[in-house]
């Protein structure tokens, strides 16, 4: 009889009816299609530069890997002000989500304007900072030149990386997932076919190998963001914030500073968690050239796999930060419990499609059998880490729903500074830890992170109304 209950209670909690998962579905795969083609497309982006060889994947790997922090950078800083759009628009607020437009449109063109500087003036010795591993000093220095190609010509894709993000994060935190979704689509599409005729000069293309990549992705960008701007307004019945948005540029002081407490502590997590993401490849790759290759070739295929977690975190988002803006608090919890065991469940059959393809995946690269096996042996260890991944993903964006930004500032970024970083820098340079074991071992750290995520999460402290 005691079983009984449990099991019921077990249900009612965490388990809900096909009306839940119809509208959990109806915003996350939008998203996850969106994000699958772009994965998709960027693996056989990824796959078609590793046939050219190893030196120019693994120099377009370490852009890619300090753009990265920029991407990251951009997604804080709209998410900071998409807390207040999601909460806006759950009100009805229309004029409310266009304030929080224009506040994301300056900050990330402040942000983009840094990166330039940044890259224009210190990319060489960025790229450097991942060469000091084993490798002969002619690959390493092929690779250097490879990678500084490649980002000369991806900065010219920064203005429209920003606008995409700030019109589709609007549109998602607003409902309207499904238009993101086809210019993305399109964008990979123009990617993918140019990738072929540029990357190996097919037709009358010249090839340009890693440069023809780089163009081939700035090119998909500016077709993306005509897409989503020109959507925007032509549609505004459906999107009622574009009416009149650029009417005036200013946001309101009481406004900026709310989004400021709330926000500037988001931005700064994403910012840091992308730049301990790249301290952390940094120190991978001071075990050789070979760890670069494979990383990349690992990453490549966890990035497409990852599509299910992201997706039904940002449906959390977006889900409960419209419950907890319209007041239902009840709602809220119980939508949140059931949409993180939707994701946890989901991402253990994708983990173990994940071990069942990680032998086959890096044989489709044109590197060297050491690169491949550790590859191998990286997508695995991610494969059995997942599920927890999924959980912390799940348990960020709920807290992040309720504007708790300064304890996901913690939970997240400070954790893997204080914790994963330096599990990293002092095995790979103080012993003799074979990489696979390091890696491990970084990973392993993150089942504390589930612990205090649950502890949050249930405690309730995230169940607040921040634009009321």
């Amino acid at each position: 009889m005691e079983g009984t209950r449990m099991r019921m209670s077990f249900r009612q909690k965490f388990i809900g009816d096909k009306a839940f998962y119809k509208m959990v579905l109806a915003v996350a795969v939008p998203i996850m299609i969106q994000n699958g083609i772009t994965n998709f497309v960027s693996m056989l982006d990824n796959i078609m530069i590793g046939r050219v060889g190893t030196e120019p994947m693994s120099g377009a790997a370490i852009v890619n890997q300090l753009l990265f922090v920029y991407n990251l950078c951009i997604f804080g800083g709209v998410s900071g002000a998409g807390i207040f759009t999601a909460q806006y628009f759950g009100q009805k607020d229309h004029e409310g989500v266009r304030q929080t437009f224009r506040y994301k449109l300056w900050l990330a063109i402040g942000l983009t304007v840094i990166t330039f500087c940044l890259f224009i003036t210190c990319g060489s010795s960025l790229i450097g900072m991942y060469l000091n591993g084993e490798g002969t000093a002619q690959a390493l220095a092929a690779t250097k030149g490879y990678g500084l190609d490649y980002l000369r010509i991806m900065l010219f894709g920064l203005p429209a990386f920003m606008m995409v993000q700030i019109y589709s994060s609007t549109l998602r935190e607003c409902g309207e997932t499904v238009l993101p979704m086809k210019a993305g689509v399109t964008a990979v599409v123009v990617n993918l076919v140019f990738n072929y005729f540029l990357i190996y000069g097919k037709f009358f293309f010249p090839k340009l190998g890693v440069e023809g990549a780089a163009i081939a992705t700035v090119l998909s960008r500016y077709v993306e963001v005509a897409i989503v701007i020109g959507w925007t307004h032509t549609h505004q019945e459906r999107a009622p914030f574009a009416k009149g948005l650029y009417s005036t540029l200013k946001v309101p002081a009481v406004l900026t500073k709310k989004i400021l407490v709330k926000g500037t502590p988001l931005l700064l997590n994403e910012t840091l968690w992308a730049g301990a993401m790249a301290m952390l490849a940094q120190c991978y790759s001071l075990r050789g050239l070979n760890v670069v290759a494979a990383q990349n070739i690992s990453n490549t295929i966890n990035n497409v796999f990852n599509i299910v977690f992201i997706a039904l975190g940002d449906s959390v988002a977006i889900v409960v930060g419209q419950l907890l803006g319209a007041g239902d608090m009840k709602k809220a919890r119980d939508t949140d419990n059931k949409m993180i065991a939707f994701s946890v469940f989901c991402c253990t059959g994708v983990a173990l499609l994940m071990l069942v393809l990680a032998p086959f995946f890096p044989r489709l690269y044109n590197t060297n059998q050491e690169a491949r096996g550790l590859a191998v042996q990286f997508i695995m260890v991610m494969a059995v880490f997942m599920p927890a991944n999924a959980f912390l993903h799940a348990a960020y964006f709920t807290l992040r729903s309720g504007g708790k930004t300064i304890i996901t500032f913690f939970f997240d970024s400070v954790f893997v500074w204080c914790i994963s970083v330096p599990i990293a820098y002092v095995l790979s340079r103080y012993t003799q830890l074979p990489i696979i074991g390091i890696f491990a071992a970084v990973q392993t750290a993150d089942l504390l992170k589930c612990v205090v995520g649950y502890a949050l999460v249930k405690k309730g402290v995230w169940l607040q109304n921040i634009v009321s």
